[in-house]
């Protein structure tokens, strides 16, 4: 580690000195003034929008807001300076992949130290409340991502291949290269992890970046980029800009990104192909599935697991277990009482219950109640907001983790209203005997995402295996649908606009494209025949 870094880890004050937002001292007495990023500048906006703390609406946040013509221009003006070739490529300044693998290096040794760990747990547990053991996971999972792709990582990872010709002095080269001045739009489920792992994959491509997180938790996106500079990030290579989504649209619309990357609902990510004219890598919602298979083994272990899946950070996940198909095996061996046993040990205090950022309790209640009208459906446990003292605000969601059952016949006959994907701590049961009819539900959902198929018999996980096609499919006993480590590629499966995060092969499927080079550099023949 160089001398710089040494020195001011080394100073007592180094996280104050390192990140302006100080956790001891948030409140609405002492908000938090976020700043733009561009083009290698901290900014204060000409506006700001109060962020209410999800625990007790204090406003202890300013994000900028409805920022000026002008400064939506400075963020179109820098993209506009990066050619199409990128910031570097195979063949362009090819010791930026050096760089980069210095950077990775820094960073994942300062996301590593206790102090700067525990920094980024408090701070995504102030504006994205979830369980310590969940926001610790997202910090790790970002740290060893990092040292995934340190030292000579970032130009193995881009390497190139050769093809012999037809006659001596020819060959075709396939390179990988950067789409230049790209984007990303993050979403507030995770605040770190989600940004960091989509931004460091663009930058060490050879990428200009701007950058995107959901305004209710973008401070933590404002202080890794800090932490990146200190590890040596080149301050132009990307800018970040807090704004809300229509003026996100409009610096989208007027500067010629080569790529946006969007993670989060389906409905805007329909809507921002439309305005990218299909230049867009999509990772959104899904209505994920878990099957319990007929062979009951582990029965504890697999209540937890569900348990998790569908209620840990109040199910605000895009890999959420949104409906749980029981073999009749499992029904009669009592798994659905013991996951309400489950749920209901969760509470507010450790935060293993906690604020819905996106669906307040009137939304969930009205979805709730057309799912009971349902001929057969019955609430299994929850359907209620929590009855503990509390101080969220009525903006966001306090509710109880629910189950409702519905027939399986119910569930084709009102499909479109059973597979609507709720963004909390809700989920879908039913059962069945003959897995043919599940399969004939499973084909019908448009997104596929994450799944779990949760048995040991191998004919039956085979056959479910062969009959669907979710990105992320967990098999075998420990089944899970939930889980994005950096060990594994995540990401959806069957939209020729799906993208991943994580892996080799989703840096290199989302940020870079292919381009063939021949040399053909031999002697002419001597006899040239027209053709």
């Amino acid at each position: 580690m160089n001398t710089k870094i040494q020195e001011k880890i080394s100073n007592p004050n180094f996280i104050q000195n390192t990140f302006p937002l100080n956790l001891t001292d948030l409140s609405e007495n002492n908000p938090y003034r976020a700043m733009n990023f561009i083009n290698g500048i901290w900014k204060f906006a000409s506006n700001y929008l109060e962020i209410l703390d999800p625990l007790n609406g204090d406003k202890f946040i300013l994000v900028p807001n409805n920022l000026t013509e002008e400064e939506i221009n400075e963020y179109s003006d820098a993209a506009k300076q990066c050619p199409k070739t990128g910031l570097h490529n195979p063949l362009k300044n090819p010791e930026r992949y050096n760089l980069y693998g210095e950077i990775f290096h820094r960073a994942s040794f300062l996301l590593g130290l206790p102090q700067v760990e525990d920094y980024f747990v408090h701070l995504i547990q102030r504006v994205a409340p979830k369980s310590e053991i969940q926001a610790r996971g997202e910090v790790k999972v970002t740290q060893r991502f990092l040292m995934n792709f340190s030292g000579d990582q970032c130009r193995f990872l881009t390497r190139s291949f050769n093809v012999s010709g037809d006659v001596q002095g020819q060959q075709s080269s396939g390179y990988r290269f950067p789409y230049g001045p790209v984007a990303i739009i993050a979403p507030f489920n995770f605040p770190l992890e989600i940004p960091a792992l989509q931004m460091m994959g663009a930058l060490l491509t050879g990428n200009r970046l701007t950058i995107k997180g959901d305004q209710r938790v973008s401070v933590v996106l404002e202080m890794f980029l800090r932490l990146l500079h200190l590890a040596g990030l080149p301050p132009t290579d990307c800018d970040l800009i807090h704004c809300d989504g229509p003026q996100m649209e409009s610096l989208l619309k007027k500067t010629n990104f080569r790529l946006l990357q969007f993670t989060g609902s389906s409905g805007i990510a329909e809507r921002l192909c439309n305005v990218m004219n299909g230049k867009i890598k999509i990772e959104d919602a899904g209505f994920d599935w878990k099957i319990l298979g007929p062979d009951v083994i582990e029965f504890d272990y697999v209540a937890y697991q569900s348990d998790q899946d569908a209620y840990a950070f109040s199910g605000q996940k895009c890999s959420a277990q949104s409906i749980l198909f029981a073999h009749k095996n499992w029904v009669q061996a009592g798994i659905l009482d013991k996951i309400k046993l489950l749920a209901e040990q969760r509470n507010l205090k450790d935060l293993t219950i906690c604020p819905i950022l996106t669906w307040n309790n009137q939304r969930i209640q009205a979805h709730l109640d057309k799912l009971i009208a349902i001929q057969g459906a019955k609430v299994l446990f929850g359907g209620k907001p929590i009855s503990e003292q509390h101080k969220i605000p009525e903006c966001y969601g306090s509710y109880l983790p629910t189950a409702v059952y519905i027939p399986l016949q119910q569930i084709k006959e009102n499909f479109e209203l059973v597979t609507t994907e709720v963004f909390g701590p809700f989920q879908v049961v039913t059962e069945y005997e003959n897995e043919d009819h599940v399969i004939e539900i499973l084909e019908n959902i448009p997104h596929n995402l994450t799944a779990g198929v949760v048995s040991n018999d191998i004919r039956f996980v085979q056959k479910i295996l062969a009959n669907t096609i979710n990105g992320v499919t967990y098999a075998g006993i420990k089944a899970r649908t939930t889980g994005a480590p950096q060990n594994h590629w995540f990401g959806p499966c069957g939209d020729p606009r799906g993208t991943g995060i994580g892996s080799p092969e989703a840096i290199i499927q989302t940020w870079t494209t292919h381009r063939e080079i021949i040399m053909d550099i031999g002697t002419t023949p001597k006899t040239l025949t027209q053709s």
